[in-house]
């Protein structure tokens, strides 16, 4: 079988993560953390990087400055294995980054958007498409620039012959205008969490939602945290339960993690409730470190702590 070429579209910025903060942040107060990582951040980079240390030839197609947080975000991906020829360097606007404040199960986030909301859809040029085999796009409520166009993208990735995945992420608006009635028809595989399904069909409840994007969708996956993750297959609803982690470092990119697992299957041609499970573990590993890559270092380290935290044997 030959190597599944993806095409990662999306958001580029670093992270900068505080753990173990003495309480909630105050206005005109100083509080402080006894933990600081700075890393790789964005929900595509984490997904791009651990999906290539699963195994799949990665390339990454996004916009950042001519900074620091540039070469930090290309050394990182780089040393994952994902190539970044494709990457573009704006001498206008600077790196994304984002402050990630943890606490325990939860977190707040700050993020300056920089660049990553200036990358355009003529930028993803039909001769780059061609050379792939499957398009991802994550964190479309970030790019401001591409959301408009998201719909001739993916049509476009089709009718090119690729197959497509797309996970929304969350809308920092909250205004979760994303027409689905015309972008599922082009998009194989539908990656959001539960809230954002809900938020973004205007639903109360996940068969709801299912119900107002009947005939219009491939595959929907929904994560859903501690309660595992379901798939709608157009006909029923199977959930795969998660694995739970009793240690959990931080949650940061264990959507983004799942997303990998299941792509990396899926472009395997297994079929679609072996790659639920694949998905739920490959987040689980995902918090046993922090960061979103941080468990990521190889395929061999995944291995082992599928095993050994997860009792689950990881091909």
């Amino acid at each position: 079988m030959k190597k599944s070429k993806v095409l990662v579209v999306g958001e580029l910025n670093v992270d900068l993560i505080y753990d173990n903060i003495e309480g909630l942040p105050i206005i005109g107060k100083e509080k402080l953390a006894k933990n600081f990582t700075f890393t790789l951040g964005s929900s595509s980079a984490i997904f791009a990087s651990n999906l290539s240390t699963l195994g799949t030839q990665v390339s990454f197609l996004g916009k950042v400055g001519n900074d620091e947080f540039a070469r930090t975000v290309r050394k990182s991906l780089s040393e994952k294995g994902v190539i970044t020829d494709y990457i573009i360097t704006s001498d206008k606007y600077n790196t994304g980054s984002t402050m990630v404040l943890n606490y325990n199960m939860d977190r707040a986030m700050i993020t300056y958007p920089g660049a990553m909301e200036h990358l355009l859809a003529e930028e993803i040029t039909e001769n780059i498409l061609v050379k792939f085999d499957h398009l991802h796009l994550s964190s479309i409520f970030l790019q401001k620039a591409l959301k408009p166009d998201v719909v001739a993208l993916f049509e476009k990735a089709k009718n090119l012959g690729l197959s497509t995945s797309l996970d929304p992420q969350w809308d920092p608006a909250e205004k979760w205008n994303l027409n689905l009635q015309e972008l599922l028809p082009f998009v194989d595989i539908f990656l959001p969490n539960a809230k954002e399904f809900l938020f973004l069909t205007k639903s109360e409840t996940i068969a709801e939602g299912l119900r107002k994007l009947e005939g219009k969708h491939k595959s929907i996956v929904i994560k859903d945290g501690d309660n595992g993750a379901h798939l709608w297959d157009g006909i029923k609803l199977i959930s795969k339960p998660a694995f739970l982690n009793t240690n959990v470092v931080d949650c940061i990119g264990a959507g983004d993690s799942f997303d990998a697992g299941f792509i990396d299957l899926y472009l395997k041609g297994s079929d679609l409730l072996t790659c639920l499970q694949r998905g739920n573990i490959i987040g689980a590993v995902n918090t046993s470190c922090s960061g979103g890559t941080g468990a990521f270092q190889s395929k061999q380290q995944v291995v082992k702590i599928a095993k050994e935290n997860f009792s689950f044997e990881l091909t």
